[in-house]
């Protein structure tokens, strides 16, 4: 079974799909870490980001590891370095070159028939898993999406302004919405959950609230077939 969430930049997703996975005894996947993975390998080789082929050489060559809330990059723990805000203003021109998508996407359907998934993202709804039983667009308003990112990174360390924050947000909202592949949309069928007002406990529950009862009406369709 997979559960797809999709939704903006800042809207808590890693947070609390991470949570959700646990309370339901299924696997997460990180998507979008995935693709910041790419970026951060990228830079550190001095790769231009505009270099397609070049980035599709570093997608399908570096080894992504999850573990637990760690990620590593070829053995190396890269879980702080892909948040840096380097990263973050970068990974827009990684997340839109069609081959990286497509070898990633592939990546995460191959990774999702080891068992059932949590997965996150921008596109797993609408691109990656179009036919998943559970669909979720996790949401906020901008301020408070720039806040939670401020929040985040003051906590590790590197203090930044709101407005700065903002800005880069805003940008990459625009990037995420009109790219060519992977654009971030609403899937027709998902959910929309606004978490502004929620704490991550209250957004956690009424997410798990919404998966259970897509599992019990999945089961009692299907004793309804085999009847």
């Amino acid at each position: 079974m997979i559960v797809a969430i999709d939704g903006p930049a800042g809207a808590g997703k890693s947070s609390v799909t991470r949570l959700l996975a646990e309370r339901l005894g299924f696997q997460f996947l990180d998507t979008g870490a995935m693709y910041r993975a790419v970026t951060l390998a990228a830079i550190d080789r001095g790769v231009d980001l505009h270099d397609e082929p070049a980035l599709q050489t570093i997608a399908s060559k570096i080894e992504i590891v999850f573990d637990g809330e760690e990620v590593f990059i070829d053995g190396k723990n890269s879980t702080t370095a892909i948040r840096e805000p380097e990263v973050t203003r970068s990974v827009a021109s990684v997340a839109n070159a069609p081959s990286v998508r497509s070898y990633l996407v592939d990546l995460q359907r191959r990774i999702a028939t080891q068992g059932d998934f949590v997965c996150e993202g921008r596109d797993q709804g609408t691109v990656a898993f179009p036919d998943s039983f559970c669909k979720i667009f996790l949401t906020a308003s901008p301020q408070a999406r720039a806040q939670r990112r401020v929040e985040q990174l003051n906590s590790s360390g590197k203090p930044v302004e709101f407005e700065a924050v903002f800005r880069d947000q805003e940008l990459r909202d625009q990037q995420d919405s009109t790219r060519e592949v992977g654009r971030l949309m609403r899937a027709e069928d998902a959910i929309e959950l606004l978490t502004d007002d929620l704490s991550l406990g209250e957004v956690v529950g009424e997410l798990e609230r919404i998966v259970r009862g897509r599992i019990e009406n999945r089961t009692e369709s299907s004793a309804s077939d085999a009847e």
